[in-house]
Formats: C-alpha cells, structure tokens, sequence
C-alpha cells in the first residue's frame, strides 16, 4: 500500500501444508535493496529459490550498472524470470514495493507466469487476497502519513487473516520512507 512518499509491505507468518502449520515465522517480504522489497507468497521453497535468482540478478546489475536497480526494471527482471520458467513455473505471487529516484512510490503485482499488474494504491497477493481486497478498499486513503498508513495496513492485514483459515499466526510489516525503513511484527490469530 503506498502513502505520501512511502509505502508499506506486509504479510503473515504461517507456512503451512494445506491445513498443517509447518512454521509459525516464516519470512515472506525479502530486501532487495534498502528502497525495494520484495515480497512472495505462494510455495515456501519456491519463494526462496526465487529469492536467491532475484538477489543474484540483482547484484550482477550492481557491479555492471555502479547503481542499485530502480523498481520499474526490478519488476521488469521479475517478470521476465517469471515467464522464462512458464512450462514449469515458480508457485509464487510476487508483490514489489519500492521508491523511485523521486521518491515515488511504486507497486505492482504478478502471477506465475510473470503478468504484471500496476497500481497506484494498493496490490495483494496469496491465499487470503479476496479479504485484503476489501480490507484495502475500505481503510486506503490517499497521501496518508506514515504512521497513519502503519496503523491502515496493520489494521488490514489482521481484518484479512482472520477471514481465512490457511493464514495468520501475526504479521510482519516494513514501512518504507526515503530516510529509514521500519519493521513492525504484529501479533495475531493463533490457530
């Protein structure tokens, strides 16, 4: 979800085996560099095979370009690994955030095979996207602050797991803004 100048990237903690709880801190939202993140839902060992391609790809351009990649051309690699692996693809949802070189917030979302959506307020992704959609929709308001838009996404994200029995277990938040990048770890549904 993206505010005035910042943006927010969060998602639960359980990794499960359709109703069996595997793990109860399991990290979705991945640092590409300290203006973009990266989060994954979808099969855990795909998400972090997918990770490793990412942060390889990710540090070639470093050393070719001198410059981090910008978010646009982050999503661009993401969804052209995506597609190159269409015939037997990665089981994941891809959800960049990041800020642009003015400090633009930028967000976008893909499926498997690396379609890209854009938006200019907010994208989900998972198992309880049908929820988020609605949480979303009714709490988002644009230009919000960042404290304001950490109590909107937190609010949000709990409203959404607790509608869907294959998430929860808490939250993990990141609030991004151009001096810092805050990480808030939200206690939720148990069960």
């Amino acid at each position: 979800m993206v505010g005035k100048n910042c943006f927010a990237i969060a998602s639960d903690r359980r990794l499960g085996v359709n109703l069996q709880t595997v793990a109860t801190d399991f990290q979705r939202i991945f640092k590409i560099h300290d203006k973009l993140f990266v989060g994954l839902s979808g099969l855990g060992s795909d998400a972090q095979t997918l990770y490793q391609r990412l942060v390889f790809r990710h540090k070639l351009y470093q050393l070719r370009e001198e410059r981090d990649m910008k978010p646009e051309t982050f999503a661009s690699l993401v969804s052209a690994i995506l597609y190159e692996k269409r015939f037997g693809p990665y089981f994941c949802q891809p959800v960049i955030a990041g800020l642009g070189n003015d400090d633009k917030p930028f967000i976008c979302t893909m499926d498997f095979i690396g379609a890209k959506e854009l938006a200019k307020d907010f994208v989900v992704a998972g198992s309880a996207s049908e929820s988020l959609y609605g949480a979303c929709e009714a709490l988002f308001k644009p230009d919000m602050e960042p404290d304001e838009l950490s109590e909107v996404v937190s609010q949000a994200l709990l409203a959404s797991v607790d509608r869907d029995c294959l998430s929860g277990w808490g939250g993990h938040i990141y609030i991004v803004t151009p001096d810092e990048v805050r990480e808030k770890i939200l206690k939720g549904r148990m069960d």
